[in-house]
């Protein structure tokens, strides 16, 4: 079984192994005795789906947990099709908690990882992770296709402030685009596993503003999601402002 980091608790059921603040912990042994943390959370009674690559279920949690988001994680791009949801082992699971932890030490907004859950088969595993629901919440591409001005000048006032803390903090957001921005009461960064940190503040933000600008032009070419180029331009000298 794995070491569980400060905070965290780690428990092996059968074939999972699984690590979990310890609210959740009593809710992992009982789900895991007899299925998967995702499959739990599919069939709830209370879950509320959520799009993306394949869908998150919203479902409560036990005690201070509050909600929970769990979804199963698989692989993107030109791969996909081939490898599906089975990863190397131990999966990239603990990395996502690592890089998450560490982001919040930092000051970067990332909804809380309340539990991962490794599935190993040999040499290779699946895994599912849940973080802590961030409600209400939507994310900037949803923001920027409902219209809505004074939201969408919120909400890219809120992306410039997550653009500048990620930077100042030496990371790099190797996929950081208007899905990967979570805007609730300040906004929260999405796919950490994507995060690498080493970079001076100055070159990451060079790359951080560079990847945001490509994904809000990209929007509005494939969406006709409205966002001018000098909302854009502000986005990035507020972000510099704010290093």
């Amino acid at each position: 079984m794995r070491a569980a980091p400060a905070g965290y608790e780690g428990l092996a059921v059968g074939r999972a192994e699984a690590v979990a603040v310890p609210d959740v912990t009593p809710l992992l042994r009982e789900v895991l005795a007899t299925g998967t943390l995702y499959d739990f959370a599919r069939v709830h009674r209370d879950a509320r789906a959520l799009a993306g690559r394949q869908p998150a279920y919203a479902v409560p949690a036990p005690g201070a947990a509050g909600h929970m988001v769990v979804r199963h994680n698989r692989h993107g791009g030109l791969f996909a099709a081939l490898t599906g949801d089975r990863f190397l082992y131990p999966t990239r699971a603990p990395h996502e908690l690592a890089i998450s932890t560490r982001l919040t030490a930092a000051g970067v907004p990332t909804p809380e990882i309340l539990a991962y859950v490794i599935y190993r088969a040999g040499p290779f595993a699946t895994s599912d992770v849940a973080t802590r629901l961030v409600a209400p919440s939507r994310d900037l591409s949803a923001v920027l296709a409902a219209n809505d001005a004074p939201a969408r000048s919120a909400a890219l006032d809120m992306a410039a402030t997550l653009v500048a803390r990620l930077s100042r903090a030496g990371a790099r957001h190797h996929d950081l685009n208007a899905k990967n921005v979570l805007v609730g009461d300040v906004a929260y960064v999405l796919d950490v596993d994507r995060v690498k940190f080493g970079w001076t503040p100055e070159d990451a933000l060079a790359h951080n503003l560079a990847r945001l600008d490509r994904s809000l032009r990209k929007r509005r070419e494939r969406f006709g999601e409205m966002i001018a180029d000098d909302e854009i331009a502000l986005l990035a000298r507020r972000a510099a402002q704010r290093m």
